[in-house]
């Protein structure tokens, strides 16, 4: 793949490429400026080297109508230590540029963190809560659906406090079809009738999207406890969060772009 030689005439200087490795997928957004020019959803590989990551990206963002020399700096989050290492191999190589590694301690987030490890959050959840305090300014649940439901709790000064970690949708219906022999992989995103299923299929829809939103329901009632007397907003990201929030009644948003967004403005104060 030839190399931009004058990266600096060829690319916007305010272009942003937001990387977010989870365990389970990886999106990628690209920002110019402010707004989220474009984003992609992708299986996390984690075979993959720096160089089949820049041919996946070449392709990805010429069906956007853009290229590798578009970009003028790059934010790295990720979950998988070894992906984290491949991506920057790859923002270094194809991109010449030095990532921002959202990992440690040393970033300035514009929140305090107040659990007993700090160095033990993930990046994404320091991400989600960046962006959520950013937007709304006030005490906060963050639940994301990724691989792991995560709940991130958010005081109204600022201080991430700690939050909850639940087993993700994806992850136990694995465990169920590869534990029963007879049950078949259904599509919850088509809602069931109601909590009762009338066969096999409805029944395990109800399982899991009423199941799930009464996870949500106790764990954030429980939590809302110990924030008292402050009252938290209650927001929702996540590939999954839009098909289950209409079982949480305590969702009062689904943000999906929350992620990146906190990226953006990771970058934005640590560039």
């Amino acid at each position: 793949m030839q190399k931009t030689k004058n990266r600096s005439s060829n690319s916007d200087p305010t272009s942003l490429l937001a990387i977010d490795v989870g365990n389970s997928h990886t999106v990628i957004g690209i920002f110019f400026k402010d707004k989220l020019r474009s984003q992609w959803h992708i299986k996390t590989d984690r075979d993959m080297t720096a160089d089949e990551l820049a041919g996946m990206c070449h392709t990805l963002f010429l069906m956007e109508g853009l290229g590798l020399h578009d970009i003028s700096n790059a934010v790295i989050a990720s979950v998988v230590p070894s992906m984290e290492s491949e991506w920057a191999a790859f923002s270094r190589k194809h991109l010449e540029i030095t990532p921002l590694l959202i990992s440690g301690t040393d970033l300035e987030t514009g929140i305090q963190i107040k659990t007993d490890h700090p160095e033990e959050v993930g990046a994404d959840r320091i991400a989600n809560a960046v962006a959520a305090y950013h937007h709304h300014g006030t005490a906060l649940i963050v639940v994301d659906f990724g691989t792991a439901i995560t709940f991130d709790c958010i005081s109204a000064k600022g201080e991430y406090l700690g939050g909850a970690i639940a087993p993700g949708l994806g992850i136990s219906m694995d465990a169920l079809f590869e534990r029963t022999a007879k049950l078949p992989r259904v599509n919850i995103s088509e809602p069931p009738e109601g909590p009762i299923g009338t066969n096999t299929i409805t029944a395990i829809k109800s399982g899991f999207l009423f199941g799930f939103g009464g996870l949500v329901e106790g764990l954030v009632k429980r939590i809302k406890k110990e924030f008292e007397p402050e009252t938290p907003k209650v927001i929702a990201t996540g590939g999954m969060a839009a098909i289950v929030a209409p079982y949480a009644e305590s969702i009062e948003s689904v943000e999906p772009e929350l992620t990146l967004e906190g990226l953006r403005l990771l970058h934005e104060k640590n560039r």
